[in-house]
């Protein structure tokens, strides 16, 4: 999967002005990103007379909307959704997620501070950068908002070094399982042993395998 950042903080810190210079940024120098944004409220992408609006009020659970330059996917659901799940949604093909929100989430954390807020949700030890308006007595690496330009460089760092890493992951029943190096290892080797010839002469780049079993 695609390295993927969490921007969290306080409402109207300035998250989504952030990810909006960092997504502008990051295209200009030629990486494929996605965005991920967490939200409280509900909220409707459909409109009233719609194919779609119509097929969803007939019922259907899901509506996928597919055209040459764009597919969605509306969907009801009884529960939040994981980031995790959010990101296999997204797919793969993308250098970097940049996810707004999802604070108790595992994922790294930039945060965004302001001065007149108050103190940081994150104990500076805890993220991977700090952006704010005033200097933090920390370590952790500190950028301005104005300037997303070295954030930018940390962030494009990091997902090429990803980009360049064999990584597994691994999700049963929708919980992701954590997997230190050596079974990572052990995984890779016995599946491209075992699927390579069946590619032809294709390089395997990425394996997707899903096991659905059968109720007893």
């Amino acid at each position: 999967m695609p390295l993927a950042v969490s921007v969290v903080g306080k409402s109207n810190s300035g998250k989504t002005t952030l990810l909006e210079k960092l997504v502008g940024e990051l295209r200009r120098r030629g990486l494929n990103i996605a965005a991920i944004k967490h939200t409280s409220s509900d909220f409707d992408l459909d409109h009233p007379g719609k194919d779609s609006w119509r097929l969803a009020r007939a019922g259907s659970q899901a509506v996928l909307l597919s055209s040459p330059q764009k597919l969605a996917l509306i969907r009801s659901v009884d529960r939040e959704a994981s980031v995790e799940e959010l990101l296999a949604l997204a797919g793969e093909g993308f250098d970097l997620v940049l996810v707004e929100g999802f604070k108790n989430s595992g994922l790294p954390k930039i945060e965004v501070h302001r001065r007149e807020q108050g103190g940081l949700l994150f104990a500076p030890r805890d993220l991977l950068a700090l952006v704010t308006d005033e200097a933090i007595d920390a370590s952790t690496p500190q950028f301005s908002a104005d300037d997303v330009g070295p954030l930018a460089d940390l962030l494009e760092r990091m997902a090429l070094t990803r980009r360049l890493t064999d990584e597994v992951s691994l999700v049963v029943n929708g919980v992701p399982v954590q997997l230190n190096g050596l079974t990572q290892d052990i995984i890779q080797r016995m599946l491209l042993g075992m699927l390579t010839p069946l590619a032809g002469d294709q390089e395997v780049k990425n394996l997707r395998i899903t096991l659905q079993r059968g109720q007893a």
